[in-house]
């Protein structure tokens, strides 16, 4: 069986899939990749399973070697990549060789990359889901030394593919729907905060990010009291002096702070690759507006598929060319018609 060897990580260098749903009952949160869409990138760009573990790379990546070649691809944050000295680009597909060096340095825009091979990461799975969940105790960080088992790649000779994707590096307008909570904030706070613009905090990690903003907090009207209940990734909480977290992948499954809304599903990769510093502005939308977005993965995975486009190579960048089928056919020489 193929293995991946991981010679040095960041500290942020994880195994990740779409996560474990229907665990919350028993207090376990869905987990999974912070940006999902970047899974869903790679299974179009590699022509594999969706549902395929990941390498997920927060800030930084590491330095990594198979022991079989397979073609990769990497999504998410625009890292700086190279195979044995020689950079490749992201959402794009590339063919590692067998003993060849893959490394990959920090984040150019966004904060979560990924690395996925063609057949995927096959470490045993824990509650039908290869995902490491840190607040949880399921898995761990990756660490030099590390071996990684690797599925067999389907389709060693599918060309090579690029992608396109929509920018979700830069913030901007997020948008929310309101939530149980919503109600619980003045009108006037709503407007404020729908006015302000936050900045992505250093502070956060997979559970969270934490946002900054000029001016006081948002509470709720006359300090109400209120039970802890259900939360989801995409919540926008309140701390008790007002500041706004908003969860990620690996948020707790009750809470107890107020939520003012929740992000909607298809703009929270915006949230997770915010960088520190990046500026933010959140706008309400109906609870129909909001459905409206709504796409499923499987619709979401067609749409990438289709955005996929053959990479064109110069021949002499191409260090596997000999892999190729560049001639159709041949003739013994003599078989051509004469004049």
């Amino acid at each position: 069986m193929p293995q991946l060897t991981v010679h040095s990580a960041g500290p942020g260098v994880t195994v990740q899939d779409l996560g474990r749903p229907g665990w919350k009952a028993q207090g376990l949160s869905t987990g999974g990749a912070a940006d999902p869409l970047a899974l869903l990138e790679a299974a179009a760009l590699l022509g594999s399973d969706p549902a395929q573990a990941v390498i997920e790379m927060m800030g930084f990546g590491g330095v990594f070697r198979l022991d079989a070649g397979t073609r990769i691809a990497l999504t998410g944050a625009k890292m700086q990549a190279d195979i044995d000295g020689e950079p490749i680009t992201p959402n794009a597909t590339h063919f590692l060789p067998a003993g060849a060096t893959l490394t990959i340095g920090g984040a150019k825009q966004g904060v979560f990359g990924y690395f996925a091979c063609a057949g995927g990461i096959i470490t045993k799975p824990v509650m039908d889901s290869r995902a490491t969940h840190l607040t949880a105790g399921i898995g761990k960080r990756l660490q030099a030394g590390d071996m990684l088992p690797i599925g067999e790649d389907p389709d060693r000779m599918r060309p090579p593919q690029k992608l396109t994707p929509e920018d979700r590096f830069s913030g901007g307008v997020i948008r929310v729907m309101p939530g149980p909570q919503t109600d619980f904030f003045a009108p006037a706070t709503l407007a404020l905060f729908a006015k302000t613009s936050f900045l992505r905090s250093p502070r956060g990690n997979r559970q969270g990010i934490r946002l900054d903003h000029e001016g006081g907090g948002f509470s709720t009207e006359g300090g109400l009291n209120q039970v802890s209940d259900l939360i989801v990734p995409g919540d926008i909480q309140m701390t008790g002096d007002g500041v706004p977290y908003v969860l990620l992948a690996e948020c707790q499954t009750i809470g107890g702070y107020p939520r003012i809304g929740s992000v909607i599903p298809r703009d929270l990769p915006k949230i997770a690759q915010a960088a520190p510093g990046t500026k933010i502005r959140f706008q309400f939308l109906t609870v129909e507006e909001a459905d409206a977005t709504a796409t499923s993965q499987g619709q979401t995975l067609r749409a990438l598929e289709k955005m996929c486009q053959p990479m064109v190579r110069d021949p002499h960048d191409i260090a596997d060319l000999l892999r190729y089928q560049l001639i159709s056919g041949a003739t013994r020489g003599d078989d051509l018609e004469r004049p």
